[in-house]
């Protein structure tokens, strides 16, 4: 069945309950496969009924409750299969029952990192079934082709199934194997939810959200894990700026530009000081590591103030704990502004990072910033075709407008 999520109402749950709503239903049926489909199926109900019915007062609970209907459905036509009347029985008692935690999300999360699952494929998943993202979507975040990621997530599900891995959070000794994972997923949620956001509905805000939850559950669980703390600052500190990086009509603003009055003190204190708790155990790792770049941003009063010699002696680190060609390009922005936009223009055109929004970018900031001006133009312009978001596109169409002098300006 298609996705749902072509607008209004219904792709907005969509985006915000889908990963709840499968969860949910996981738990009880053990089985993905009936799980998202009773959802889609529930979706698909909701995409006819509530245009004339209304959008109900809860529409997270209308969905489960729909999507519980036709699971039980499901299971009373296959009572011929062991055990179906009893998940059907469970299914139909509204009860509720949740893990340690109360977190349903996050037992699955761990289900799709099971070490079984190769890294790619765990994110994958987890990014599809927990996030309620798109295959394109997490395409465009792993910077692979579309048909390469929905073989990944397809043969993730199968092996889940066939290994008949269990749907609940895993004994406490499997817990830091699946880590990483874990992790990763819940920095790309938050990511997409932060990309999204600009100039768009602010629904998909409700990812970003969603992420720091379950970035706070997490460090509940793992308590002694100083990168589950890292990425929870990382989320903290990136959060804090939100109400300063969008103007009118949800246009970017730039870190150099924001009004820094705007950024939440709460949570930038909140965030620095969990980054001084993870880095005083002396197991660095590429969260704690971006969080306390975020940190030294959080403390500048502006970005002519800002200590960018410690940033890039912070990125430098970084590159060997997480080494690959973003990380190697945001040290280049660092180093635009510790040694000039020459030096690390150098360091971007070795990159190859085409097809890339953010490379582009950067690329055409740092040649404006040396003179090469329709070189710059032709870099945003490009930039603003690849960017996923209304308002980061104005801008980079704005940007490279000024060059060529379109709307007047030189």
């Amino acid at each position: 069945m298609a996705e749902a999520g072509d607008g209004g109402a219904v792709a907005a749950v969509f985006r915000e309950e889908y990963g709840r709503a499968v969860s949910v239903l996981v738990r009880t049926t053990g089985d993905l496969g009936l799980a998202e489909d009773a959802v889609q199926e529930a979706f698909a109900a909701a995409a006819e009924r509530w245009p004339a019915d209304g959008t109900p007062e809860h529409p997270g609970a209308w969905i489960i409750t729909a999507a519980r209907r036709r699971a039980v459905d499901r299971f009373r036509r296959e009572v011929t299969r062991g055990g179906r009347e009893a998940a059907a029985a469970a299914l139909a008692d509204d009860a509720p029952r949740s893990e340690p935690f109360g977190d349903d999300r996050l037992a699955l999360l761990f289900v799709c990192c099971h070490q079984a699952l190769a890294m790619p494929a765990r994110v994958a998943l987890a990014l599809r079934i927990i996030g309620g993202l798109t295959t394109a979507q997490i395409a465009a975040a792993f910077l692979v082709p579309e048909a390469t990621l929905a073989q990944r997530i397809s043969r993730a599900k199968a092996k889940i199934r066939d290994a008949r891995i269990p749907y609940r959070l895993p004994p406490a000794q499997e817990l830091p194997e699946r880590l990483s994972g874990v992790l990763a997923v819940i920095y790309l949620i938050y990511n997409e939810g932060y990309s999204a956001g600009l100039g768009e509905p602010p629904a998909r805000a409700g990812l970003c959200s969603e992420a720091v939850r379950l970035a706070r559950v997490l460090v509940r669980l793992l308590p002694g894990e100083p990168e589950a703390v890292g990425l929870l600052a990382l989320l903290l500190l990136s959060e804090s700026r939100r109400m300063a990086r969008s103007g009118p009509g949800g246009v970017l603003v730039p870190l150099a530009e924001q009004d820094r009055s705007l950024w939440d003190a709460a949570l930038i204190g909140e965030g620095r000081a969990l980054v001084r708790e993870c880095l005083g155990r002396g197991r660095l790792g590429q969260y704690q590591l971006q969080a306390a770049i975020q940190a030294v941003h959080a403390v500048a009063g502006s970005a002519e103030a800002t200590d960018w010699h410690r940033i890039v002696r912070l990125y430098d680190l970084l590159a060997e704990v997480a080494p690959g060609p973003v990380v190697a390009l945001n040290r280049a922005v660092a180093v635009a502004e510790a040694e000039g936009p020459a030096v690390a223009l150098a360091l971007v055109d070795g990159l190859g990072l085409t097809g890339y929004h953010v490379f582009h970018a950067v690329r055409a900031d740092l040649l404006a910033r040396t003179g090469r001006d329709a070189e710059a133009a032709a870099e945003f312009a490009q930039a603003a075709r690849l960017a996923p978001g209304a308002g980061e596109r104005a801008y980079l169409e704005a940007r490279g407008r000024r060059l060529t002098g379109r709307d007047g300006r030189i």
